[in-house]
């Protein structure tokens, strides 16, 4: 995996996330202010949300700095 990647784990899910993607769209912020938070160390609290909650706001990333990989076989990346 790309070590430029950071990873997250929460029961179910590891969510994940690529800094040099990130065009700060916000999506994430809004939809999950209690998963994602940027004045918070670290930012992401993958533990303060559902699996589903936390894919359909992740589908949400316009970068695709976001993603995630479920217990369940679901999986968002990055296209290459």
């Amino acid at each position: 995996m790309n070590s430029d990647i950071n990873e997250y784990p929460a029961p179910g899910i590891v969510v994940t996330w690529e800094p040099g993607r990130c065009q700060h769209a916000a999506e994430c912020v809004k939809g999950l202010p209690q998963v994602f938070s940027p004045q918070k160390r670290p930012w992401i609290t993958a533990t303060e949300a559902g699996v589903d909650e936390l894919v359909t706001v992740i589908d949400r990333c316009p970068s695709f700095a976001l993603g995630y990989r479920t217990e369940d076989g679901r999986e968002r990346t990055a296209p290459a």
